[in-house]
This record gives structure tokens, sequence and C-alpha cells, in this order.
């Protein structure tokens, strides 16, 4: 009798934890019920995404359907009194859900009757139609803020109203609401399509791959790693912040919650350690912001990618891993310098544990990701890899001192779906927005304007997009805001970049016989000069005469198809490491505000230091555009790492006005000039190699002047 009471207390607790902060409040037997149920959700995805074959609308309503009721509970509505009456918003989210069944059921059950009546609306599909775009707009008001939602509404309402009444290249003749609610729920450009499919696959295996994780103990190993192997090295506190925040954010793929996860551990043990209160919050929110760059999860974005560019999910993450490595070298750098500022020397982690009891402890916790990068390697697709490494987490926690019994098992499973449902109402409303960008033609519009404004400069074009960036990233998660700038400026990113690559091509004289016919279309009458290496100023003249699609013929006719991959790839890479710095940067910097909370801290001095810090953030996607980092092959991306490595460490001493020691100001400004050489793109290898000499100069000079040696 005490074993089963025991066991109801275990699940009633699961149940209360699972439920989370701000949730409604239920009785006990609603908190197992809500409990059981994402459980059973999480047990119909991964059969959905492995052996159960259902139609994409299918799989997309349900997912929709049944993580919207989960978010109804998760994220009640509040403080809602009519006519002096008590608070009735309870009610209405029992309303609400009983909606979202009968509009989803209505999807499902009548689509093949819509197509018979040849796209006709009835009744009923007017009620589920708009019911369903109304619940996504409010599921997502709810869980992401307003922005989204009026985003939402502003796009809809342009398309079907407010369109044909302005003028200019924004005009658009307008659809009638009936053409554009089918297009919004039905159709792969829609809510339900390409973006759900994503969001239902990729994205929840992977966060329902993290929850196993953390639920084994995963995150607590890597903490006690990072605090072992650290320990005897000067900054090593702060390094742990940097090193395990780098490991978990590979799991969790999302800076605000790597911040709140590893945060609470890593801030207090930097402050203890002498850091600054700032700087320790700073560091943290830097490092959980690169988390969303670490693969293989890299907050979804590696998915999107993959949809996006056509490029193989393996490939994306194998060229992101050298550029997020730099990011956080450069944080690396800054904990360093700080360290030998301050004086602190290196000490033992009185709080951690000897590397060898740390390893032998929690190793096996390894062993589901080496299965995961195995089976990528081997060409299973990265679900199938998702599904199979989370059994083995569980297989690997019968090896560590954390089993995971059946119980531990569905506590995973809530935690994940718990995790999903924001992130899944965020990216099915993303779709709508998604369906108006392509069925006006809007988002072209915006590329249009961007490359107008840049001209033939793909470094103007560069600031211009990380300036939208930052204004899109004030109101949007990082998700969302990667997307929406993928649609409007990754076509003008890869054509600027496509020119470029032209005009070398034409300097090189690689014209091929199609390339010559594009080229004599834009520019009759040069035939003499296509017969040789032409000139640069003609080569630049030649690609500014050609229309875009000239470009593009003429550059798959001269260029490389890898070349053409590698610079959508690229193209999309810069736009992705743009979308993060909303997390660091204020007035709005989520990441940096959860860590000055943890650290006692002002936020907006801790988003200023986070800021600072994160200089990387926005140095290395300039390097994706001007050199192989992430195009080329490896030898050639190892090259360009190795000497920005030294120019973001050069940065790094100049903010701080130190290296190894104290820097004199005609010291301070030589290296910023030294920084500027070894990061700015440039085919001079020996002012690379001019530039790393110097700074190690200069690094030895500082370490003679510093007061002792650590």
């Amino acid at each position: 009798m005490s074993g089963s009471s025991s066991w109801r207390e275990r699940i009633l607790a699961s149940a209360r934890s699972s439920q989370g902060t701000g949730a409604r409040d239920l009785p006990p037997w609603g908190q197992v019920v809500l409990f059981v149920g994402a459980a059973v959700i999480a047990v119909l995805h991964v059969a959905l995404n492995t052996w159960l074959i259902w139609p994409d609308l299918w799989v997309a309503t349900f997912h929709f359907g049944s993580l919207g009721l989960l978010a109804l509970v998760l994220f009640p509505s509040r403080g809602v009194a009519v006519a002096g009456r008590a608070d009735i918003g309870g009610w209405l989210d029992i309303a609400a859900g009983v909606l979202l069944i009968l509009a989803c059921a209505a999807v499902l059950l009548l689509e093949e009757y819509l197509y018979e009546r040849g796209l006709h609306f009835s009744t009923t599909d007017w009620v589920a139609s708009v019911a369903i775009v109304t619940l996504s707009i409010e599921l997502a008001r709810r869980t992401a803020g307003v922005l989204i939602p009026a985003l939402v509404v502003l796009g809809l309402s342009y398309a079907v109203w407010w369109g044909q009444h302005i003028g200019g290249i924004f005009a658009f003749p307008g659809l009638s609401l009936e053409t554009m609610l089918f297009r919004s729920v039905y159709t792969s450009e829609g809510m339900f399509g390409t973006i759900a499919r994503i969001s239902w696959s990729y994205v929840f295996m992977f966060i329902l791959l993290g929850a196993f994780l953390v639920r084994s103990g995963a995150g607590d190993f890597i903490l006690a790693l990072a605090r072992a192997t650290a320990g005897r090295i000067t900054g090593g506190p702060g390094l742990v912040a940097v090193a395990s925040s780098g490991l978990m954010g590979s799991i969790t793929g999302s800076a605000v919650a790597n911040t709140a996860s590893t945060g609470v551990i890593t801030i207090p043990l930097m402050k203890r350690a002498g850091f600054p209160p700032r700087f320790a919050g700073g560091i943290e929110a830097a490092a959980s912001t690169g988390g969303q760059l670490m693969p293989p999860v890299m907050g979804a974005g590696a998915f999107l990618m993959a949809n996006f560019t056509g490029i193989d999910y393996l490939a994306i993450i194998a060229v992101a891993l050298i550029p997020a490595l730099m990011y956080f070298l450069s944080l690396a750098f800054f904990v360093r310098i700080r360290a030998r500022r301050l004086g602190l020397a290196p000490r033992d982690d009185a709080d951690g544990i000897p590397l060898s009891e740390a390893l032998a402890r929690g190793w096996p916790l390894l062993l589901p990701l080496l299965v995961l990068i195995g089976l990528l390697i081997a060409g299973f697709t990265p679900v199938f890899a998702a599904c199979i490494s989370i059994v083995a987490v569980v297989a690997a926690s019968w090896l560590t001192p954390v089993r995971m019994g059946p119980l531990a098992v569905v506590e995973a499973m809530a935690a994940g779906v718990r995790t999903m449902v924001p992130t899944a109402m965020l990216l099915i409303a993303v779709g709508l927005i998604i369906n108006v960008l392509t069925t006006t033609g809007i988002g072209n519009t915006f590329s249009i304007m961007i490359g107008e404004w840049a001209g033939m400069s793909l470094l103007l074009a560069l600031v211009l997009v990380a300036l939208a960036s930052l204004v899109l990233g004030m109101g949007l998660p990082v998700t969302a805001a990667y997307i929406v700038l993928a649609a409007i400026s990754a076509p003008t990113i890869y054509g600027l970049m496509l020119q470029a690559d032209l005009v070398n091509a034409l300097v090189a004289g690689e014209i091929s016989d199609r390339a010559r016919e594009a080229i004599l279309l834009a520019r009759p009458g040069i035939e003499s000069l296509l017969g040789s290496p032409m000139p640069v100023a003609e080569a630049q003249a030649t690609v500014a005469a050609m229309t875009p699609e000239l470009q593009r013929t003429a550059a798959e006719a001269m260029l490389d198809p890898a070349v053409l991959a590698g610079s959508l790839l690229a193209a999309h890479l810069i736009i992705f490491w743009f979308s993060q710095d909303s997390n660091v940067t204020p007035p709005v910097a989520l990441a940096a505000f959860t860590a000055a909370g943890i650290a006692g801290e002002r936020p907006m001095p801790t988003g200023l230091t986070a800021w600072k810090l994160a200089k990387a953030l926005y140095l290395i996607p300039v390097l994706f555009a001007y050199t192989p980092l992430v195009s080329g092959t490896w030898s050639e991306a190892l090259q360009v790492a190795v000497v920005a490595v030294t120019g973001l460490y050069a940065l790094a001493g100049v903010f701080e006005g130190w290296l190894e020691g104290p820097l004199k100001p005609a010291q301070r400004v030589l290296l910023a000039m030294l920084a500027l050489v070894l990061l700015f793109p440039h085919d001079w290898w020996w002012a690379d190699v001019m530039g790393m000499l110097l700074v190690a100069i200069l690094l030895w000079r500082s370490r003679r002047l510093s007061p002792r040696t650590v």
C-alpha cells in the first residue's frame, strides 16, 4: 500500500513540476491529466515522425490542435471581466478549446468536399478557417508577445484590403477573403505548410531529445565537466560559463532557457571568483546566445536553413561548427583578459569535483550524442537519428547514477512537449506571415529595395540587414526573425555574393558559351573583351548591366555548383547570426536581462556589457560573405579561422586595454589597427602574417609589464 501511495505522490509531484509557472491553477487530478496528456502527445508525434503515415495537413492540424490546447492551459487568459463580474478567463479558454477542436476536426473531415466543390467555401469552411486563423493569432500573442500577431493582422489585411488602396511599389490588387483563407490554411505556403512541417518533425524531435538529455542529468554532467576542466585555468569560472553554455546550447537551442539553466550556477560562481556582477551576467548572456549557433540543434536554425536552401542538414551543421567555436573563443579571450586585469589567480574550484570523477559519473551521457552524429554521417534522416538517440539516452542513463525508469521517461516527454508549445505556436503563426510574403510578392519588393539602397556594395547590404535584424529582434524571437529576414533579404545578399563571384570569373577570363550569351544580352558590342581576362572596371560594369535573371544564368554557367551552394548557405548563415543580436542588444535583450536578474545587477548595464562581449556576433558573419570560411574546404576555413581568431583576441585587448598585462595608449591604438587588418577580408597574405607577428610581440611586451605571471 505504501508503494502505491509513493507512486501516486511521485506522479503528482511530476505533474506539478511539468505544469510550469504561470499556468492555470488545476486540481490534482487536472495536473495528472495534463501531465499524461502531454506525454501522449509526445508519443503520437514520435509515431507520426517514424512509422505512422498521415497526410501532412492532418499531421500539422493535429500538431496545432493538440499543442494549442496545452497553450490554453499553460498560458491562460488573465484578468478578464465583463460587466463587473469576476474573472471569466477560464470560461473563455474553455470556449476557445472547444472551438479549436471543432475547427481542426472540420479541416480534417471536410477537406475532400472542399475540393469537390471547386474550392468554394461552405458555411462550415468559413467558420473553421476564420476560427483557426484567429486562434493561431491569439495563441501566438499569449506565447510570443504582440509583434507576431500584429504582423499577421497587418499582412492579411494588406493582402485582402488596404494593399489595393496604396500606390507605388507596395501596391497590391488584393485577393478575396475566401482565397486568402484557403491559402492560409490549405496550401504549403500557409500555416499548415512547410514551416509547420519543420515544427512537427525536426524541431519537435530535437526539443524532445534535449528534454531527455536534461532529464538524464546531461546538463549537470556538462556543468561538472566544465568546472572540473577549467578549475586550474586563469578565469576558470568564466570559462566554465562559456563552455557550459555552449554545450547546453547545443542541446536546448534557446538563449533565454540556456541563461536561466546554466546561469544560476555559473553567475554566482563567477561573482565568488571576483568577476563584477555586470561582467558575469554579460558573459553568461553572450555565451548562452552563442549556444544557438552551436550544432547540432542551433535553435531550429539548421532545419530551417536546410528547408530554405535545399542543402543537406549534415552539411549545414558541419560548416557551422568552426564559426561557432570562433565565437566562443572570442568570449574566452574576454574572460582570460579580464581575469588577468583583475589579478584573479587560478585556483581549484572548491565547488567542483575532480575531472576523473566527473567523467566516471557521466561519460555514458556522451554516447547518445555520438549515436546522433554517427547516424547523421551514415545518411539517416535527422528525425530518425533523433528518435534513436532518445532511446540511446534512456539506455545510457542506466550506466549512470541517474537511471531513467518509466516515470522519468514520461517526465521527459511531458517536459519536451511543454517546451515545444510556444515554439509551435510561433512557427505556425509565422507560416501566415510567409504566406503573405509569397502570395503578394512583398518579400521580393523589400529585397529589391535593399538591393537598390546597397547598390553593388555587399558590405552596405550587410549593414542594412543587421539593422533590420536588430529592429525585428526587439519584438520577435530569434527563429521568427530569421524566417522573416531570410524571406526578404537572403535573395539580395545571395545575389550580391554572386555578383562578386561573377566579377572574379570575368577578370579570370572564365567565360562559357552560355555565359557569353547572357553577357552580350546585357552589354552588346563587347565581344572583343570576352576572349581574354577582363579588366576589373569592365567586369564590374558588365555585371552591373545584367538583370538578376541574367546574373543567375551567367553564374550557373560560369561558377562551380559547390560555389553557388556555398554562397547560398553563407547568405542564410549571415542572416541567422545577425538574428541572434536581439538577445544581447539593448533596449530589448532578453538573455542579458535574464542574466542581470540572476546576477543582481541592473538590466541595461548588463545588456550593454553583453553587447560589447558579443562583438564577434557581428564580425564573423562578414567573413562568411568575403572569405571561404563556410563556402570553402576545411583547410581554407581553418586558415581563415586562425587569422580571424588572432584578430578577435586583439580586439578583446583593445576593449579591455590589457592582454597578458597592461597596454599603453600607443600600443592600444596599434592593436586596434592590427585587429582591423586581421578581421577585414583581403587577399594580402603577408599582411596577415605581419599582423599576427605584431600581435604576438605586443602580447610578449604586455606580459613583461604584468605584475606577476599567471
